[in-house]
């Protein structure tokens, strides 16, 4: 849980003394796990947001000038109060940038909320999750995302939409070239999951608006108009063209 209280070193653990041993010793934090839940980052101060930068690109934690890897698979989630203003600290570009998606899920459908309902009747359903993959597995999957071939028309388009972005009236500023990754690496994921041999433009399109939306800082002219980063990306993608072979 992230509060505004909480400091660097608890995430990433400390040096701490070990009167037992008479020495000093490396107290890991919570941010030594293969999955991590940032709950409501957007209460912890900028200080505490940034020990997770290091973690996120590197997959390693320096702490006194010593570095450690992370356990694989690493991931990391992060829920933000978008309601609350008072009390929160909006996450810097280069944290955002690290984050592959960015998914707002809004109210549940009513049929969806019944069963919420129901699930929830009697006991938590987290009470008997049961895991369904192990880490080996999950490295394997990412493996096979990987290896999904990617053509030079389909890089042509990811990189003439995200050079779009670095240059349109409606964005101060565009996506980088992480942007540009994760969309060739996300549309890759997409492909294989709906049984195709590799992505085309049409599932680039399907995940620019979840990958794109949170890396884009929108211009006056947006804001004025009431655009949202995600309309941005819709119209984005309305003006590039798709080349045909």
């Amino acid at each position: 849980q992230f509060t505004p209280d909480l400091l660097p070193a608890d995430v990433t653990g400390m040096t701490v003394f070990d009167q037992a041993k008479v020495e000093f010793r490396f107290q890991p934090g919570p941010i030594f796990a293969n999955l991590v839940l940032a709950d409501e980052i957007n209460r912890a101060t900028p200080k505490a947001q940034a020990a997770l930068l290091e973690c996120m690109d590197e997959y390693t934690v320096t702490v006194d000038g010593v570095t450690r890897p992370l356990p694989l698979p690493f991931f990391v989630i992060a829920t933000e109060n978008p309601i609350e203003y008072h009390g929160t600290y909006p996450l810097p570009e280069a944290q955002l940038d690290r984050f592959l998606l960015r998914l707002e899920l809004g109210y549940p459908a009513g049929e969806v909320e019944i069963d919420m309902l129901t699930a929830q009747q009697r006991e938590h359903p987290i009470d008997s999750v049961q895991p369904v993959v192990d880490g080996p597995e999950v490295l394997a999957l990412g493996d096979r995302v990987r290896a999904t071939p990617v053509s030079e028309v389909v890089k042509d388009y990811i990189v003439r939409l995200t050079s779009l972005s670095r240059d349109h009236r409606l964005v101060s500023l565009g996506a980088s070239p992480r942007g540009s990754l994760g969309l060739m690496r996300v549309a890759q994921c997409w492909a294989l999951m709906h049984g195709l041999p590799a992505p085309r433009e049409d599932e680039v399109k399907a995940v620019a608006e979840a990958v794109l939306s949170h890396r884009l800082i929108l211009s006056p002219e947006a804001r004025a108009a009431g655009l949202d980063s995600r309309a941005v990306v819709r119209r984005l993608l309305s003006e590039v063209e798709v080349k045909v072979a």
